[in-house]
């Protein structure tokens, strides 16, 4: 099991329950930095998700990538403000390694995340796989 020593990761790891998990989604969500209205464009929006996605992603002087995102989504304005606490722990070779499948297990997020939901998810950690990528 991938560790995680995120604040909204384990907040979400200690919830019981659809209701309380929710509940801590929507607080994650207020805590999510977000792509300013100017970058939620074309060249950010993320394609294949159910809800409209934006994300930017760059790398800063200690070689760490800081995200930016948003959605008009609530719940996953929440599963983003999860990830971009993870992303922003990672360098771009980290996130290239790091199993994202086992950590959203090991915070419960992937058992309550409908499947369109996870596959909207899974292509935005593409998109982060790859702006690191190309931004390293």
């Amino acid at each position: 099991m991938t560790t995680n020593s995120s604040k909204l990761a384990t907040q979400l790891a200690q919830a019981k329950g659809w209701d309380n998990l929710l509940r801590q989604l929507m607080l994650a969500g207020k805590a999510l930095h977000p792509l300013s209205d100017e970058a939620r464009d074309e060249h950010s929006e993320v394609q294949g998700c159910q809800s409209r996605v934006w994300l930017q992603l760059t790398l800063d002087s200690n070689h760490r990538v800081a995200m930016l995102a948003w959605s008009d989504s609530k719940i996953i304005r929440g599963v983003l403000a999860v990830i971009q606490e993870k992303v922003n722990e990672l360098s771009p070779e980290q996130i290239a390694a790091f199993d994202f499948d086992d950590w959203f297990a090991s915070i419960q997020l992937e058992r309550y995340l409908s499947q369109s939901r996870a596959s909207g998810i899974a292509e935005v950690i593409r998109q982060i796989r790859h702006q690191a990528a190309v931004n390293d």
